[in-house]
C-alpha cells in the first residue's frame, strides 16, 4: 500500500470482544488504529478516545476531536447495544438508545470521516450487524437495528462505488464476548439451545470475526462492495431463530 493511502482505522466499541480483536489483528500487520469507547482502558494498545456514542454531544465532541488528530480512511462501526425485550416489554428508553448507538452513531462517524476518504480517492467502510438481522423472539429492536446497518450499508455502497470507497458489513452469529454473555447467561435453557441450534455446535470467536474485518479493511477487498459476510457457523442458513 502506498503511503498515501496508508492512514489509519478508527474502531468504535473498541476496547472489548470483536473491537479489541479488530484493533490487535491490524496492530498486529503494522497498521495504524485509533479507538473510541466509554470507558478507559490502560490496556488498550492503541490511542482511545472517551465518549459515549449514545449521546450526541460527546459523539460530536469525539469525533471532531478523531478527525482533528488523525487521517482517517477506514473505520468500523462495531459500537452496539442489545436489550432483550419482547414486544410487549419494549421501553421508549432502549427503542431510544439501541437505534442512537446501532444506526445513528454509524451515520454520523462515518459523516465525520468521509470528507479525508473522498479526498483520498480511498476509503474502507465495515459495518458491524449480527445475524440478529434476520429475527429473533423478544429481540425486535436490536434485529431491526441491525438490519438497518445492512441497508446503510447497501446504499452508501451505491453512493461511493465511483470514488474508491468500499462499504461493506458483517453480521456475527453468537460470539464469546461480553455483551452476548451478558444476555444470554450460559446457565440458561434458552442460551444452551441457542448453541446446539448452531450447525457448526460451537460460538464463534471474536478473532474469526476479526478476519473477516480484515479482509474488508485491506485493498484486497477493492472489488467487493455492498455485500453482508455473516460469519455465524451456519446460523444464518438454520431454520432455527435465536
Amino acid at each position: 500500500m502506498t503511503p498515501a493511502l496508508k492512514g489509519c482505522t478508527l474502531v468504535t466499541g473498541a476496547t472489548k470482544g470483536i473491537g479489541r480483536a479488530i484493533t490487535a489483528s491490524l496492530l498486529s500487520r503494522g497498521e495504524p488504529v485509533v479507538g473510541i469507547a466509554r470507558n478507559p482502558d490502560p490496556s488498550y494498545p492503541a490511542p482511545l478516545l472517551l465518549a459515549d456514542l449514545c449521546d450526541s454531544g460527546e459523539r460530536a465532541r469525539v469525533l471532531a476531536d478523531a478527525t482533528s488528530r488523525y487521517r482517517i480512511l477506514r473505520v468500523v462501526n462495531n459500537a452496539g447495544l442489545n436489550r432483550m425485550q419482547a414486544l410487549g416489554d419494549i421501553s421508549d428508553d432502549a427503542f431510544d438508545n439501541i437505534f442512537a448507538l446501532n444506526l445513528q452513531a454509524a451515520v454520523h462517524v462515518t459523516q465525520a470521516v468521509l470528507p479525508a476518504m473522498q479526498a483520498a480517492g480511498f476509503g474502507r467502510i465495515v459495518n458491524v450487524a449480527s445475524r440478529s438481522l434476520l429475527g429473533r423472539p423478544g429481540g425486535s429492536l436490536y434485529s431491526a437495528a441491525k438490519a438497518g446497518m445492512v441497508a446503510l450499508t447497501r446504499s452508501w455502497a451505491l453512493e461511493l462505488a465511483t470514488q474508491g470507497i468500499t462499504v461493506n458489513c458483517i453480521a456475527p452469529g453468537p460470539i464469546s464476548t461480553e455483551m452476548f454473555t451478558k444476555n444470554n447467561p450460559p446457565n440458561l435453557a434458552r442460551s444452551q439451545a441457542l448453541v446446539a441450534a448452531i450447525p457448526m455446535k460451537r460460538m464463534g470467536t471474536t478473532q474469526e470475526v476479526a478476519d473477516a474485518a480484515d479482509y474488508f479493511l485491506s485493498t484486497r477487498s477493492s472489488f467487493t462492495t455492498g455485500q453482508t459476510l455473516f460469519v455465524c457457523g451456519g446460523a444464518s442458513v438454520a431454520q432455527s431463530s435465536f
